[in-house]
């Protein structure tokens, strides 16, 4: 059997992809992250699916159940919070999985950051403001961040952040980009995005470390930092009523 690491999306069980569903309802193990995903996405799984929650089992127990399923002839899947192409650990348990001889496939979800910006109706990328986004996170009770990736570095973009893992650092991480961005840049926090908990803190560079504290944040939030969230700018050329189309 196949194991299927499926995105799980923000957290709110109506922003799983279709497939996402029909796999869930299918599986016979299923493993998932219970730190950041609202019990509701299991309402997906079928009845008598066994359920095994990872928040406190380190990567070596996680692929061991996956190994266990496959060899058993269970069809089992391994949900990640938000999209499995970030922060979800996908390279280390592949690596295991194929040691293991366990084939594996990839089903993608809404990204976090996404469902951050969606729920502060904010465009990223705004003409003339900001055309790229940078995914990143600060490094605390992690791993190492490569020395090319310092917040500075990418903070003299002055792209759109979006800075996961670090809402216990919020004080920091806007003094690090103070420079950059000035105190008066337009920052969102949204911790738990789509979820009945979900909470929204918007402010600047300059006074949303002082919301957070107020709030109390301590994980599962995602920091929005940039000037496109002021939505002012220009306007796409892809849709300019000058732009030639007869090509």
């Amino acid at each position: 059997m196949t194991v299927t690491f499926v995105g799980a999306g923000p957290g709110a069980a109506d922003l799983l992809t279709l497939r996402a569903v029909r796999l869930l309802g299918e599986a016979d193990v299923v493993l998932y992250p219970g730190t950041y995903l609202d019990a509701a996405v299991l309402s997906h799984c079928r009845d008598g699916a066994t359920l095994v929650d990872t928040q406190a089992l380190d990567l070596d127990a996680i692929v061991g159940h996956l190994v266990e399923a496959h060899r058993s002839g269970s069809a089992s899947v391994r949900l990640t919070s938000g999209d499995p192409s970030v922060y979800s650990a996908l390279t280390e348990q592949t690596r295991r999985l194929d040691e293991a001889g366990v084939p594996w496939e990839v089903v993608p979800g809404v990204p976090a950051y996404a469902a951050a910006a969606a729920r502060v109706g904010r465009e990223l990328t705004v003409p003339l403001v900001a055309q790229s986004v940078v995914v990143t996170r600060p490094q605390a009770r992690s791993s190492a961040m490569p020395e090319t990736e310092e917040l500075e570095a990418f903070a003299r973009t002055r792209a759109t952040l979006a800075l996961h893992l670090g809402i216990t650092r919020t004080r920091e991480l806007m003094e690090r980009v103070a420079p950059h961005y000035g105190q008066d840049c337009p920052v969102a926090v949204v911790f738990r995005a789509s979820q009945p908990d979900e909470q929204v803190l918007t402010g600047t560079v300059g006074d949303i470390a002082d919301a957070v504290e107020a709030a109390g944040l301590r994980q599962a939030a995602v920091i929005l930092v940039g000037r496109a969230l002021a939505r002012g700018g220009g306007e796409s050329w892809l849709y300019s009523s000058t732009r030639d189309r007869s090509g």
